[in-house]
């Protein structure tokens, strides 16, 4: 993300969690910065891309980024979460004069690095596109789904979906053992037929179910969970997804 922005011709600074990570980013052209303060004191636009909900609320709202920046900037919100995260942030950044937009992504680093790293955005029509140049320097497609927080629930969405593909995998190798049919045998068919999916595909690249799941399952329950917890909040289920995103999940089903 850092070396697409910076190719771009855009001037760069960043803040990471560790000496070697900055060290990583200069190299790549991005100016180091020591603090959120000196990081987002002159920028047009700030990006906020971590792991969870809370740092999310550190960053933004304990830790002071909020007061740093100047009055007519974006805050662009990478960080799959819940919604109301997104709203917590705008309703303080409104004093500041700070525009927010949730813009979750949905791919790999080997997408970002190409520029084609699908953005679900969500956020005011002129915020999205005040910061499209950005967004566009490494996200192909860019999405406006609709007003803040709806980036997030339509990520969230394809995560859920994403997850209960893995889990009908998971179930299709379980049926295959069944019928005699070898996993590795199956995973190079499967891909070719009219089941294919994206889940699919990913799965066969590894090999087998159970190593898939088990590279991707914390990044897959954390995303879960959040959509789980969001959807129960607004009043919600997952129905008949919730078993088998379950199967997905569970290790211990795919032998």
């Amino acid at each position: 993300m850092v070396r697409r922005l910076v190719d771009a011709g855009h001037d760069v600074a960043v803040l990471g969690r560790t000496p070697e990570k900055l060290a990583a980013t200069a190299e790549l052209g991005a100016i180091p910065a020591e603090s959120l303060a000196e990081l987002a004191r002159d920028a047009d636009a700030v990006v906020v891309c971590v792991f969870t909900d809370e740092q999310v609320r550190q960053i933004c709202l304990a830790d002071g980024l909020l007061d740093s920046m100047q009055s007519g900037s974006v805050l662009v919100l990478h960080t799959t979460g819940s919604p109301r995260t997104a709203d917590a942030i705008a309703e303080q950044a409104r004093a500041h004069e700070v525009a927010v937009i949730d813009a979750p992504v949905s791919g790999g680093p080997q997408d970002i690095a190409a520029g084609t790293v699908t953005l679900f955005v969500g956020g005011d029509d002129e915020a999205v596109q005040r910061v499209h140049w950005l967004l566009s320097s490494y996200g192909d497609p860019v999405l406006h789904v609709g007003p803040l927080g709806f980036g997030q629930r339509v990520k969230l969405i394809n995560n859920a979906m994403f997850a209960a593909q893995i889990g009908i995998v998971a179930e299709a190798v379980y049926l295959a053992e069944r019928l005699g049919v070898d996993e590795t045998t199956l995973l190079a068919a499967l891909p070719h037929g009219s089941g294919t999916s994206r889940a699919l595909s990913s799965i066969a690249r590894v090999g087998s179910a159970a190593g898939f799941i088990g590279a991707v399952g914390e990044f897959i329950g954390k995303d879960v969970a959040v959509v789980r917890a969001t959807v129960a909040d607004l009043g919600s289920d997952l129905g008949l997804l919730d078993e088998v995103v379950n199967a997905g999940l569970s290790r211990k089903k795919v032998r």
